[in-house]
């Protein structure tokens, strides 16, 4: 099974890649204060029927049936995520029963670093082209993927923000896997979901449900 953080991993280098290309060209002037993340806070907790972040400052409601942990669930090192990517990871949603599962990271963004909706967008579709190149060197050349068009997405107390999914078949099974990229100062956010063959509608509604109740809640 295709290694899950593998390309993860990539679409991080592109978006890392993009930036020192661009800087390299442009007048590298800091635009934002420089800014470090308190990593003796903890990640966050389970307020009622939410999850409130604290290190890193957003809240997301949980949908009936699904879990919030700070932890990996153990089902997606079966699904092919590498214990490197999840082990740094900060938050994840999931159905247990379904093993449907959402992922939320935040990262700094460079000082230099200048975004707009364009950029959100592009860098979205390179990694489409990422998920595409390693389901081939996995699964074998014009391996059969549907891929969505690059759309914007509204995340409250986010300005920039594009998504794009994929859908394709490994040994016959279905499976829906998507992706968000955004950007919110000082925080490039990524936000990734997988929904396996069998529970599409039910558990594409949670996430969507999901997402619409995410919240950036801004510096503390």
């Amino acid at each position: 099974m295709i290694d899950s953080w593998k390309w993860i991993l990539t679409f991080r280098k592109i978006v890392t890649l993009f930036f020192i290309i661009t800087l390299s060209t442009a007048c590298a002037t800091p635009v934002r204060p420089a800014f470090k993340v308190n990593e003796s806070l903890s990640i966050g907790s389970v307020q009622g029927d939410s999850f409130v972040g604290e290190r890193f400052p957003f809240k997301i409601k949980i949908p009936t049936g699904w879990q919030a942990s700070i932890k990996y669930p153990e089902f997606l090192v079966e699904q092919g995520y590498g214990l490197e990517g999840l082990k740094s990871t900060p938050f994840f949603l999931f159905n247990p029963l379904t093993q449907s599962s959402l992922q939320i990271d935040f990262s700094l963004a460079k000082r230099t670093a200048r975004f707009d909706q364009g950029i959100i967008e592009a860098l979205t579709k390179m990694a489409g082209g990422s998920l595409m190149s390693d389901l081939e060197e996995e699964y074998g050349k014009n391996f059969p993927v549907q891929f969505s068009q690059v759309l914007p997405v509204q995340l409250k107390g986010v300005p920039y923000a594009a998504r794009m999914s994929a859908r394709y078949s490994v040994k016959g099974q279905p499976r829906e896997q998507g992706w968000i990229y955004a950007f919110t100062e000082p925080y490039q956010i990524f936000i990734f979901y997988l929904v396996p063959e069998g529970s599409e509608d039910r558990d594409k509604d949670s996430i969507e449900q999901a997402l619409s109740s995410f919240e950036y809640l801004g510096i503390r």
